[in-house]
């Protein structure tokens, strides 16, 4: 393998692997607030990864700097909805979780 090869497997990768925890926070966690903020992190994290191995294997073209636009506006993009979400919870009257609610398997 080329250190190409090698640097893009590693970016996909780590791509995948914040995919993956942010799909497990999103099923394990609690309430809106918290699932929106796993998966906005995670998953915003986990496509720039991905927009950058794909940027490595493009090389020096227009198809990379098209890629370029799309990690831009992923990373401006992903958190503003995580944000919209969550103030629209907010506003709807949705409660945030706290440890006394008995989900988080302490005493109490």
């Amino acid at each position: 393998m080329t250190p190409l090869e090698v640097a893009v497997s590693v970016l996909v990768a780590a791509g995948v692997f914040f995919v993956f925890v942010g799909a497990v926070g999103l099923i394990r966690l609690p309430d809106v607030y918290t699932r929106a903020h796993a998966s906005s992190k995670a998953d915003t994290l986990g496509a720039g990864f991905a927009l950058a191995a794909v940027m490595l294997s493009f090389g020096f073209s227009s198809q990379a700097v098209k890629t370029a636009v799309l990690l831009i506006f992923v990373y401006v993009s992903s958190p503003t909805a995580a944000h919209a979400i969550s103030r629209a919870a907010y506003r709807s009257g949705v409660e945030p979780w706290t440890a006394g609610d008995g989900d988080g398997g302490e005493e109490g």
